[in-house]
């Protein structure tokens, strides 16, 4: 019984705590809607087939200069991995007992190597990288996985065009209520 007691008390507690949230944000006036600029700021993604890659481009050399500077301190001087994941080799592992995914063996679409690049690294200080220094550090871990040659330059159109060596090892999700 008391249980049961307690268990309604912590329940009108929630309650109540949720209704006086709303209420003094209202009375105090904390926060605000957002502003098309705030909207923009996070509006960045970009689909697999390249949709949404913004204007610029890279190339692997500058690539490489970022990557020193910027990746290779947890991701090893080539991509070998580290306190980071390793970003190079695996291809022809996936079938294995002892798979290696990595951007050149798992990954299915460059410009979502791009999209992550450029929201979540470096890890310390994710989306300081231009778009132009996220173009070339994609075309840098493309190179060293034997996918883009060295004297590469990437921009929305040639890297939406490569080709990963993944790119049809996922299957659609059949399930009815997954897709829209």
């Amino acid at each position: 019984m008391a249980t049961r007691r307690f268990g309604s008390l912590v329940g009108v507690a929630l309650i109540f705590g949720f209704a006086g949230g709303a209420l003094s944000a209202e009375r105090y006036g904390i926060g605000h809607p957002a502003t098309e600029p705030e909207i923009a700021a996070w509006n960045i993604d970009v689909d697999r087939d390249g949709r949404k890659l913004p204007p610029g481009s890279g190339s692997v050399a500058h690539g490489r200069d970022v990557f020193e500077a910027q990746c290779a301190s947890c991701h090893g001087a080539r991509g070998e991995g580290g306190i980071g994941e390793r970003l190079v080799g695996g291809q022809g592992t996936l079938g294995s007992t002892r798979p290696v995914k990595t951007v050149g063996s798992f990954w299915p679409y460059a410009p979502t190597l791009f999209d992550y690049i450029r929201r979540a690294m470096p890890m310390n200080a994710p989306q300081s990288l231009s778009d132009d220094d996220v173009y070339a550090v994609s075309g840098y871990v493309l190179h060293l996985n034997g996918l883009v040659p060295e004297g590469a330059v990437l921009d929305a159109r040639s890297l939406a065009a490569v080709r990963m060596p993944n790119r049809d090892g996922f299957v659609p999700d059949p399930r009815p209520d997954v897709w829209p």
